[in-house]
């Protein structure tokens, strides 16, 4: 197969985890070495077509068990969490490349890269939880992110917005506390991963912001106003809740303007 878009069809509607990962890898590496073409000649499929394996269960977010680190399968129960967001991360990244098109080269090899890094956070958290006789899909999860996938199938900036500016952003915010909290356990190898992945994120946030600013203007619309009313009209609320980490959020692309917004009118 030596067309992106079928690849991507692949991965998100019928490849097994371990097929899934492996393609995914490989499609950056044949990017990479000129053996992928980018003809979008194919149809794309609606997003309702996407599958995803049995387990784990999708519950409402609210359903969801919570564990304290420090209670029994606490950091177990985390990893899970986290590993889900990861996997369904793969997803989001296909997505947005298999189903958006006409955009420059660029676009598609930026989201396939991320594709790219999301499946290494998968193959990571997977090991540490191996590690902690759990495997992924013995919990349950939840589907908020593929939830907002499915809201903006025809909708680039509304995606752009919700997915890596409002959801990934999110984790810019509360990644390094968790980070404190693991170092205060002494647990060296969640601090690894999670810095692995916190480092990996800023740049997929940017990525977020950069082509979220592009579309708008191509569209003829201020990105800044833009962000604002998206939110309202898809965000739960309206917007995010805070605190937010300026620092990490500046570099991943968000304006001053923006994050006093946030902060000044956050629920």
């Amino acid at each position: 197969m030596d067309n992106l878009f079928e690849l991507a069809e692949t991965c998100l509607h019928n490849a097994p985890v371990d097929e899934k990962l492996a393609l995914t890898h490989q499609a950056w590496q044949r990017l990479q070495n000129g053996e992928l073409s980018l003809d979008q000649g194919k149809p794309v499929a609606a997003i309702t077509q996407v599958r995803f394996p049995e387990k784990p269960e999708w519950l409402a977010p609210r359903f969801v068990p919570k564990r304290k680190l420090t209670a029994p399968g606490g950091v177990a129960a985390f990893f899970h969490a986290i590993a889900h967001i990861e996997f369904v991360a793969i997803y989001l990244a296909w997505d947005i490349l298999y189903r958006f098109r006409g955009l420059p080269d660029e676009f598609y090899q930026d989201w396939l890269r991320i594709a790219d890094e999301e499946a290494q956070h998968f193959e990571l958290i997977r090991a540490h939880l191996q590690a902690l006789d759990t495997a992924y899909g013995d919990l349950p999860a939840h589907g908020g992110l593929w939830d907002l996938a499915s809201m903006t199938a025809n909708n680039l900036p509304a995606r752009l917005a919700l997915v890596p500016r409002c959801m990934e952003a999110h984790g810019l915010d509360v990644t390094p506390g968790i980070i404190a909290r693991f170092k205060k356990l002494g647990d060296t190898v969640s601090i690894s991963i999670l810095d692995r992945i916190l480092a990996d994120e800023i740049g997929h946030v940017e990525r977020g912001s950069y082509w979220f600013s592009k579309v708008c203007r191509q569209q003829g619309r201020e990105p800044e106003a833009e962000y604002r009313r998206l939110l309202a009209q898809y965000y739960q609320g309206g917007k995010p809740k805070g605190p937010f980490n300026r620092e990490m959020r500046i570099i991943a692309g968000f304006s001053n303007a923006e994050l006093d917004w946030l902060e000044t009118q956050s629920p």
